[in-house]
């Protein structure tokens, strides 16, 4: 009969260890979530709020309240290829004017994010906020196309920019065109779906 109390005091204690560890890791590494879904943002959110993790937490994870049930809505072929040829256009527009191409890289930018479902506001801020929860990785270059096209950056600097901002219009067209309209396509030529 003792062997079986000692038995389960050690298989408690085991229990509540394990439960304090596990506890104390979701507290101690509440932003480790954070920080892993919002990447380099996370760093810079930390970095406007002058190091505080926790402030910086709090506006990452309202973030995460105000836009991650957003669902981003497909794109036509039509649109796919009305986009792809707006972003070459821009980018033929660098050589002559570097300044009217960052312009349009920013207006078509807001155009593709507000027809991929994000929000229309007029605020900035809270368009890339939006853009952030869902493409973490590559909103710094729409905030960098969008601050450089004032023209106060020199040419190399719009030039780093339109292609940083570059990665995130593929990642807005990349996700696309509708998964019928893909399947649909695929059977047309005689490839089925994958």
């Amino acid at each position: 009969m003792t062997t079986v109390i000692i038995i389960i005091i050690a298989v408690v204690a085991v229990v509540a260890v394990a439960a304090f560890f596990l506890l104390r890791g979701r507290l101690a590494g509440g932003g480790r979530g954070l920080r892993s879904r919002f990447g380099p943002e996370y760093d810079r959110v930390v970095a406007r709020h002058g190091g505080d993790t926790e402030a910086a937490e709090r506006e990452l994870g309202d973030r995460v309240k105000r836009h991650g049930a957003i669902e981003e809505r497909p794109l036509t072929e039509e649109a796919r290829a009305r986009y792809a040829a707006r972003w070459a256009g821009a980018q033929e527009l660098f050589v002559e004017s570097p300044e009217r191409s960052l312009t349009e890289a920013d207006a078509l930018l807001a155009d593709l994010s507000r027809e991929r479902g994000f929000p229309d506001g007029e605020n900035f801020e809270d368009r890339t906020d939006a853009i952030s929860v869902h493409h973490a990785a590559h909103v710094d270059g729409y905030r960098r196309v969008h601050g450089a096209r004032r023209g106060d950056a020199g040419t190399e600097e719009m030039r780093e920019a339109l292609i940083e901002a570059r990665k995130l219009f593929d990642a807005l067209l990349a996700g696309g065109a509708s998964e019928r309209e893909h399947s649909n396509r695929n059977l047309v030529k005689g490839r089925g779906t994958s």
